[in-house]
């Protein structure tokens, strides 16, 4: 269990030709010191085992009401939804996988694989994922599976189709969390007439795979740090402590310059108006040279065993110069490490830790 269960047409530019422009885009500068944390003396061993899963990007951790963890990730191959389980966090480094859920040999969820994310909603298990077809491989959109068994590891995996947005266009990475009784579902998505790849979006939820009402825009790239050679705003995850609402989310391409940003909403306030969202001016989860971690992003938070302390999860690879294509570099590992807690009540995500395993030969 967690401490809030669910949480806690323009054409779409081609995200591997955009990538091949990262390195013409320049460089961000390595992250300043963190306020508050200090980094002058040699970090404290880290509590969790790092990386905790190989190859596994754009992780998902959800602790359920049995205790147990459940772990679905991005793998390398886009080919497949996989799922792990453990009574405790470091235990899902050796726990066994099973594949849940493959791609279809044609049509449409046949490429392209990404970005899973675990829910509970009303007794059932749901699974979110981003899928395109397989002779249309850059047309991706968000797709539902559900599972009525207890355990998301048994019982059968029914597809409930498309996540169907105002537009028919590129979109990815939906989390969904409820706040004051109403359920949200949050995405990536190009917005026709835009002049990025994808900003955020936020919709109130008939059922957990049908959007009602309006779509809002919540954020759209804006600042340097966000449009190194993508103009990127995905990978939403929403965290609810402290009267507020945090919603941090992923920009930039995924190399090295893959960071971590954050919107903030007063838990009084209207979600769905967008003036009642704040945007930090800064990323505030970066590459760290010191402890040789790059590119950390796509985050999600869950609790650790103990039930109560905030545990921040994410991807980052432990090397910075990439051949080729980010994309087919396999090597973004799964990563947790406890989240900090400001004085004014925001999360103080520190740096990346450094590893704790030795890398695989």
């Amino acid at each position: 269990m967690s401490r809030e269960d669910d949480l806690p047409e323009v054409q779409v530019p081609s995200r591997r030709l955009l990538l091949k422009s990262a390195a013409a885009a320049g460089a961000l500068t390595a992250a300043a010191a963190v306020p508050g944390v200090a980094h002058a003396a040699p970090p404290r061993p880290a509590p969790y085992r790092n990386p905790l899963v190989e190859q596994r990007a754009d992780p998902h951790i959800h602790r359920h009401t049995d205790g147990r963890y459940y772990f679905t990730a991005t793998a390398p191959e886009y080919d497949r939804i996989v799922l792990r389980s453990s009574r405790t966090l470091n235990g899902l480094s050796t726990a066994a996988e099973s594949v849940i859920w493959r791609a279809h040999a044609t049509g449409d969820m046949g490429a392209h694989i990404w970005a899973p994310e675990l829910h509970r909603i009303g007794g059932k298990w749901y699974v979110y994922f981003a899928a395109a077809p397989a002779e249309d491989i850059w047309s991706i959109r968000i797709w539902v599976l559900e599972n009525a068994h207890p355990d998301p590891l048994k019982g059968t995996w029914v597809e409930k189709g498309q996540v169907k947005t105002a537009w028919e266009t590129f979109s990815l990475d939906a989390t969904t969390f409820t706040h004051r009784g109403t359920r949200y579902l949050c995405w990536a998505q190009h917005e026709p007439g835009m002049d990025n790849n994808t900003g955020l979006f936020l919709s109130e939820m008939a059922n957990p795979w049908t959007l009602t009402g309006p779509q809002i825009r919540l954020s759209t790239p804006e600042y340097d740090w966000e449009c190194v050679g993508f103009k990127v705003n995905e990978g939403p995850y929403a965290l609810k402590r402290n009267g507020r609402v945090f919603l941090t989310y992923s920009a930039s391409a995924t190399d090295h310059h893959y960071c971590v940003g954050m919107l903030t909403v007063d838990a009084d306030a209207n979600l769905m108006d967008p003036a009642s969202w704040s945007k930090s001016p800064t990323p505030v989860f970066t590459s760290n040279d010191t402890t040789r971690q790059y590119g950390p992003g796509h985050n999600c938070f869950t609790v650790a065993e103990d039930g109560r302390s905030d545990v921040l999860v994410y991807h980052a690879r432990q090397y910075k110069e990439i051949v080729g294509d980010p994309l087919n570099d396999p090597n973004r590992h799964t990563r947790v490490q406890r989240l900090g807690w400001n004085p004014d009540g925001t999360p103080d995500f520190g740096i990346p830790v450094a590893d704790t395993v030795k890398e695989s030969d």
